[in-house]
């Protein structure tokens, strides 16, 4: 679905993608990401959060947590990382992204609790009293008093499956003050997810029956005393939802897919942030009138529901911009993604050619590479670095054979 967007308004980045994948700087299974527009893409949703008053933490995890972007969020005015567990919040400070939330939407290990408290989030999510008092525990010992928001659930609340849990919302006043009165804690606030969504159809973003739990939540705890109660308020979020949330008075966001431009309200409405990811492959063999086409990162995120999915087969001859997207035929989702397959015409595809998609991705998921390119708009660009999907640096080969050798 984002492929025509890519093609109509960065492409560049799948010119420098194919250029870069025949000069063999760039192997299959890598999302290049153009850092110059996520640096842009950044500075836009800052800039509208600051003008509402909004706190955005940077959300890493679809970008395969990726330091070189991380770089370019912090570039663009974002300083602060929400970790959606403790590896994509440890990721993102290795990155630069000090951490500003964790806990949600995966809770902190019992036995972990002591490393999250040494990145010293500035909020820390719990879904009960008792992971509130692991974190009381974890920062007593680090020597700080921990600021908690409490993940709350009412009635007719929407969650993903696997998503759910929580303190009930209608007795978040008496949650607030148990979890003030743990030791190393601070109660600051409520969290849920998700807080918005896209509407199939009209197109648009609506409010979740979560963000008028949340909003109800944070008055009752105003009338019961508490300051500056924090409203964290995540999901499809970009420069065009923030306003929606601060008049719901949200104070933090927690922009993820808006950093590259790849969130549901992209695919269907041109935003401010320009589209800034896109996967290369390279076609493995021919069989049976197929391209038989390399994966390893074919996870297509589920939320825009099952759409069709297809990718320009790029030969040493062609120029991008004139080849027609061809549809794929993707793995089945509880098949490993080794391949995808292309339908072509005899003659249509050669061994090696290029292989171009444009998806909304989940890097962190896959075993897919992660590669970031600056300089497209000056017509040099460069390639700052290849990354794993989980942010560290991928076994070289000579390393690999060095540790044989070592071996024997």
């Amino acid at each position: 679905m984002f492929l025509p967007l890519l093609r109509r308004r960065n492409p560049q980045l799948i010119d420098a993608a194919v250029a870069f994948h025949r000069a063999g700087a760039l192997p299959p299974n890598t999302y290049v990401i153009d850092l110059d527009a996520v640096e842009r893409n950044t500075a836009a949703i800052a800039t509208e959060a600051e003008r509402l008053g909004l706190r955005a933490f940077a959300m890493t995890k679809q970008i395969g947590r990726n330091p070189d972007a991380s770089s370019a969020i912090l570039a663009g005015g974002i300083t602060h990382a929400v970790g959606v567990d403790l590896e994509c919040a440890i990721a993102a400070a290795a990155g630069g992204l000090a951490a500003g939330h964790v806990g949600h939407l995966v809770q902190i290990p019992r036995h972990r609790a002591p490393e999250a408290a040494a990145l010293r989030p500035l909020y820390w999510t719990v879904f009960s009293e008792e992971k509130a008092r692991e974190a009381g525990a974890a920062a007593t010992a680090a020597g700080y008093v921990q600021d908690v928001l409490l993940r709350i659930v009412a009635d007719g609340d929407r969650f993903y499956t696997g998503h759910e849990g929580g303190l009930d919302a209608d007795r978040v006043v008496d949650a607030a003050r148990r979890i003030d009165a743990i030791p190393g804690l601070r109660f600051a606030g409520v969290t849920s997810f998700p807080a918005t969504l896209i509407d199939s159809a009209t197109h648009d973003v609506v409010s979740t029956p979560n963000l008028a739990t949340l909003t109800r939540a944070k008055a009752a705890l105003e009338s019961a005393g508490f300051d500056d109660v924090q409203l964290n308020a995540p999901g499809t979020t970009s420069a065009a939802t923030l306003e929606r949330l601060a008049e719901a008075g949200a104070t933090q966001v927690e922009p993820g897919h808006g950093l590259t431009g790849t969130t549901p309200l992209h695919a269907v409405r041109d935003l401010v942030e320009d589209p800034a990811i896109a996967y290369v492959s390279e076609v493995s063999h021919l069989w049976n009138g197929r391209a038989y086409v390399f994966g390893g990162g074919l996870y297509v995120d589920p939320v825009l529901g099952e759409t069709p999915t297809e990718a320009l087969i790029v030969g040493a001859e062609d120029d991008a911009a004139s080849v027609v997207a061809r549809p794929v035929e993707m793995p089945a989702p509880e098949a490993i993604d080794y391949y995808a397959t292309v339908p072509v015409p005899d003659g249509a595809a050669r061994t090696g050619d290029t292989v171009i998609f444009g998806f909304r991705p989940q890097v962190f998921v896959t075993r897919a590479l992660t590669a970031g390119i600056r300089g497209l708009a000056s017509g040099e660009p460069r390639i700052e670095g290849i990354w794993s999907a989980d942010g560290s640096k991928p076994l070289a080969v000579a390393d690999a054979v060095e540790g044989m050798e070592n071996a024997r």
